[in-house]
C-alpha cells in the first residue's frame, strides 16, 4: 500500500533538528497486531512488545518508548483515512465487498472524563483563574530540589489545563448560543474533555461519550465508513452518499438503519435516488403514553369511530368528538379532535377514559406525507421484512466486535480529532483481521 503520506512528516531536512527514525510501516504493524490481541494503550504495549514474540520479532528484538508509540496513533488523522480507504478498495477487489447492502448503526462509548468535569459558565471562570495561577507558580523558580525533566514535565501538564479551559470555555459559548435566552445559564461543558457529550447508554445511564457511526457491507462484514458525532441520538446522523461513494467508488444499492434513524425527514430525503432506505419506523409510544395518564385499552383512539362525512369521532361511550384544527408537522399533518369537557365530567365511564384530563377527551389523526406512507406500505412487504432482519447481524457484529475484541469501551484520548483517529486504527484493524482470514490465509501455502 501507499505509505508515503506516513512517512512525510520524518523526512531529514538541512537546517532543522533530527527527526524520531522510527519506521512507520513497523508502527503501523505494531499497532495493527496490539489492536487484534486488545492491546490499546501505549504504555502496555511498550512493557507487553518486551516479552510477547509477535511483537519482538515485528521490533527485530528492539524497542520503541511509548511516546511514540502513543503519538503516532493521532498524528496522522488524514493519512489513515487514506490507508483505511486502501484497504477497503483491496477487499472490493478481492470480492469481499459487493454494496449490494450496507448497514449503518451508531454506538455510544464513553469519554475520558467523569460526569463530574461538567461545568457551567461560572465554575469554568474559577477553573480558569486557578489555571492561570498554577502555570505562573510554576514559572517561578522552584523552591526545592527538582530535576528539570520534571519540572519541564509539570509546565507542559498545567499548560494543557489551561488550554482545556480556554477550549472548554469556547465549547461553552457555542453550545449556549444554541439555546434559548431562558436556558443558557443551565449549559455546562467539560472541563477534561470539552467536545464530549452526556449521553445515555443502555445501561440506563448517563456518562461523558461520543458516538461513533459505522457502515458495513453485508456481504463479509467489512466496515466500509466510519464517523464521529457528538450527537446523543442518531436521528441526523444518516451516512451521506458522497462519504460511502468516496471510500468504495460506488453507492450502496440499500442502506438498513433501524428506528433511530427512520424519522419522516430522513424518509422524505432519501425517498429517490440509491441508496434505497430500509428500515424499521421505530417503536409507537402513544398507547405507553395513554397508559400513563391512566387511559384504559378499551378506550384507545382504535375503538373511536370516525365518520368521515361529518368530520367526527364517537367514542365507546357514544359522546362525539368534534374536529377542532391541525398542526403541520414534518412529513405529516394532525387533526385534533375533542369531546365537551361537561360531557366527558358527567361519564361514566371517565375514570377509564380521561381520569387526568382537565377537559375533554382529545384524538388526533395523523395523516402522513405520501413517501412517508409509502415507505410505511413498503417495509410491511414480506420481502422487505426479511431483508431488514439482517441488518441485525451486520451493523451489531461491528460495534460488537470494536468493543469485545479490540476494547474499544471508553476511549483513552481526548478531543473529537483524537478520538476520530482511535475510532480509525479499530476499523482498519477489524478490516485487516477480515482480510488475513478469509483472503491470506487461504493463499498461504499448506507446509507439507
Amino acid at each position: 500500500m501507499d505509505l508515503s503520506r506516513f512517512y512525510s512528516g520524518i523526512e531529514a531536512v538541512e537546517g532543522r533538528p533530527g527527526r524520531d527514525c522510527s519506521d512507520p510501516r513497523v508502527l503501523i504493524a505494531l499497532w495493527l497486531y496490539a489492536l487484534s490481541r486488545g492491546v490499546r494503550e501505549a504504555r502496555a504495549l511498550d512493557e507487553w512488545a518486551q516479552y510477547e514474540p509477535g511483537c519482538q520479532w515485528l521490533l527485530g528484538l528492539g524497542r520503541i518508548n511509548y511516546h511514540t508509540l502513543s503519538d503516532f496513533v493521532t498524528a496522522h488523522g488524514a493519512a489513515l483515512d487514506e490507508l483505511f480507504v486502501q484497504l477497503v478498495q483491496v477487499l472490493l477487489h478481492e470480492g469481499l465487498v459487493d454494496l449490494e447492502r450496507v448497514a449503518h448503526d451508531g454506538t455510544k462509548i464513553r469519554a475520558a472524563a467523569s460526569g463530574k468535569s461538567f461545568k457551567r459558565k461560572e465554575r469554568l471562570a474559577e477553573c480558569r483563574r486557578l489555571a492561570e495561577e498554577h502555570l505562573a507558580a510554576l514559572q517561578q523558580p522552584p523552591e526545592g530540589e527538582l530535576s528539570a525533566a520534571r519540572r519541564k514535565a509539570q509546565q507542559r501538564a498545567a499548560r494543557e489545563r489551561f488550554e482545556r479551559v480556554l477550549r472548554a470555555e469556547q465549547e461553552l459559548q457555542q453550545q449556549a448560543a444554541k439555546q434559548a435566552p431562558g436556558e443558557q445559564e443551565q449549559v455546562r461543558v467539560s472541563v477534561t474533555d470539552p467536545e464530549a457529550r452526556k449521553m445515555r447508554h443502555a445501561d440506563g445511564g448517563f456518562a461523558p461519550s461520543y458516538n461513533p457511526q459505522i457502515s458495513t457491507d453485508s456481504r463479509r462484514g467489512v466496515i466500509v465508513a466510519y464517523e464521529i458525532s457528538q450527537a446523543p441520538e442518531d436521528s441526523h446522523e444518516l451516512p451521506p452518499v458522497e462519504r460511502l461513494e468516496k471510500n468504495t467508488g460506488r453507492v450502496p444499492k440499500q442502506l438498513l438503519v433501524d428506528g433511530s434513524y427512520t424519522t419522516r425527514q430522513n424518509i422524505m430525503d432519501r425517498a429517490e435516488g440509491a441508496p434505497e432506505l430500509i428500515g424499521s419506523l421505530g417503536e409507537d409510544r402513544s398507547q405507553n403514553k395513554l397508559v400513563r395518564r391512566g387511559v384504559s385499552p378499551p378506550f384507545f383512539p382504535a375503538h373511536f369511530v370516525f365518520d368521515p362525512t361529518l368530520n367526527h369521532y364517537t367514542c365507546p361511550a357514544g359522546k362525539v368528538l368534534t374536529y377542532k384544527g391541525r398542526k403541520k408537522l414534518v412529513g405529516a399533518t394532525e387533526k385534533h379532535y375533542q369531546a365537551k369537557a361537561r360531557d366527558c365530567q358527567e361519564c361514566a365511564f371517565r375514570s377509564q377514559c380521561c381520569p387526568k384530563s382537565k377537559g375533554g377527551r382529545m384524538v388526533v389523526q395523523t395523516e402522513e406525507h405520501p413517501q412517508v406512507a409509502a415507505f410505511r406500505q413498503k417495509m410491511q412487504r414480506p420481502e422487505y421484512q426479511a431483508i431488514y432482519r439482517q441488518r441485525g447481524p451486520v451493523a451489531e457484529f461491528s460495534n460488537a466486535c470494536l468493543k469485545a475484541k479490540r476494547g474499544l469501551r471508553q476511549f483513552l484520548r481526548r478531543g473529537l480529532a483524537k478520538v476520530r483517529a482511535e475510532t480509525a486504527w479499530a476499523c482498519l484493524s477489524c478490516n485487516v483481521a477480515i482480510w488475513i482470514r478469509l483472503v491470506w490465509k487461504v493463499r498461504r501455502p499448506v507446509a507439507t
